[in-house]
């Protein structure tokens, strides 16, 4: 019987062939392919791309990479688009916030101008992923992998080096009224980015071959990171961190086989353990009480926490009286102030939970696409794993959909997929999870 065919399709566009033809086409889409790696690295630097002039360099170098991947294309005479099944869903997504804005059920014009933006920035980013590793040879998804773990130690070094000498400082120069680490204003959205790139990075050391010397280097490297995030405070990372140390496990667990098989990722997970157990001893005991008011959160020092869950309450009632298509996208600032019942001397630019805003400002309309998109995402994205795995292509989407999963859940108590840095890199990492990569590693058809 033979095996169920893919989820995605092909479609072929003729062009018209170009006189002279060379290998610049494959060349123009390698540039795109990399230039999008290099905007992805770039882009948390500028304090996670927050500032206008940084997000409007996101955009330029989103529509520059896509008409690159255009002119690449058209180049080898044919414009190959691969379909997958999330595409229907976020363009609707895109289409309802036009609608919105074009059709005046927006509260705020020119926040849900904005936000369209910045969506449109991450689907060019999700597609552009899709269809530049689509059929991309194994060397370049290990180079990826490689890139990845080497940027995660990276910026995890720099971060924990400030964190210790920079007196909350970031760059050791820029005054920030917020608990900034790493390059970023506030520690959560650091804590997001660091949940997306440490999956992908032990899911490239556990693709290595076993005889790789530099496999155990490549595992104590991906333990720095592992420290910054727990370093850096965030409650959201620590559990988003546990739960996608959970979902690994529990696919390891499952596919553990072979004498042996499981020695070096045991030791990996012992390494883990220890750099934790090490942390904290010697961590400052503002970060250790900030781990402490998990088990006790009505007790903690940390007063927004309970402030987060009566916004997130109040947001409800925003949807209440707006169910059908919210208030508009990017709307919150301006209309939460109306429904807000607690007192409180800070302005508040999102919810703190991405599921109730984003259920405020799209309404119904809204939440039953974001909830078709997710389920097909996860459909998807850990389907077939058994085959997969067995392939190093199928390792590194693996650990870029449980990076997806480990930002999904901080957005229950964040805005991280707010962040411009952080949804740049969750859009390619959702795209490269549902690429079809590591088709040619499933089972063979049989009778």
């Amino acid at each position: 019987m033979a095996t169920p065919a893919a989820t995605t399709r092909t479609f072929r566009i003729p062009v018209e062939p170009l006189e002279l033809r060379s290998q610049s086409p494959s060349l123009l889409l390698s540039l795109a392919e990399w230039g999008l790696v290099a905007v992805l690295l770039a882009a948390p630097l500028p304090f996670g791309a927050v500032q206008p002039w940084a997000w409007a360099a996101l955009l330029i170098a989103a529509l520059s990479l896509l008409l690159l991947w255009a002119i690449g294309s058209e180049g080898q005479g044919i414009l190959r688009i691969q379909w997958t099944p999330l595409y229907l869903p976020t363009g609707l997504f895109l289409a309802l916030s036009l609608a919105q804005y074009y059709g005046g059920f927006t509260l705020d014009r020119y926040a849900t101008q904005l936000s369209i933006y910045g969506l449109a920035t991450a689907l060019i980013f999700f597609f552009l992923a899709g269809q530049l590793f689509r059929e991309a040879p194994k060397a370049t998804w290990r180079n990826l992998g490689l890139v990845v773990t080497v940027y995660a130690f990276s910026v995890g070094l720099f971060a924990v080096l400030q964190f210790f000498s920079s007196h909350n400082l970031i760059y050791w120069t820029v005054k920030s009224p917020g608990w900034t680490f790493g390059p970023y204003v506030n520690h959560n959205d650091y804590a997001g980015l660091m949940e997306m790139l440490i999956p992908v990075a032990a899911a490239y050391v556990l693709s290595r071959p076993r005889t790789d010397p530099r496999r155990w280097l490549l595992a104590f490297g991906l333990c720095v990171p592992v420290a910054s995030l727990l370093l850096s405070g965030s409650r959201g990372g620590f559990i988003s961190l546990l739960v996608e140390a959970l979902i690994l496990g529990g696919i390891l667990w499952r596919r553990r086989s072979g004498e042996g098989s499981g020695y070096f990722e045991a030791m990996l997970a012992l390494g883990i353990a220890a750099v934790v157990l090490l942390f904290f001893w010697m961590a400052p005991n503002r970060v250790v009480n900030r781990f402490a008011g998990l088990a006790n959160v009505t007790r903690t020092a940390d007063v927004s926490y309970g402030q987060r869950e009566l916004a997130a309450i109040d947001t409800l009632r925003i949807f209440r009286g707006h169910p059908w298509v919210g208030t508009g996208l990017g709307s919150f600032e301006t209309v939460f102030p109306q429904y807000q019942t607690f007192p409180a001397n800070v302005v508040w630019t999102h919810a703190h939970n991405d599921y109730a805003e984003a259920l405020a400002e799209t309404g119904l309309a809204g939440t039953v696409l974001i909830i078709f998109t997710l389920a097909l995402f996860f459909k998807r994205a850990f389907k077939g794993l058994r085959y997969r795995l067995r392939n190093e292509v199928g390792w590194i989407q693996l650990g870029a959909a449980i990076g997806c999963c480990g930002l999904l859940v901080h957005s229950f108590a964040d805005f991280n997929l707010h962040i411009p840095a952080n949804a740049s890199w969750f859009a390619v990492l959702a795209g490269l999870a549902m690429a079809p990569g590591a088709q040619a590693s499933r089972r063979p058809e049989t009778r």
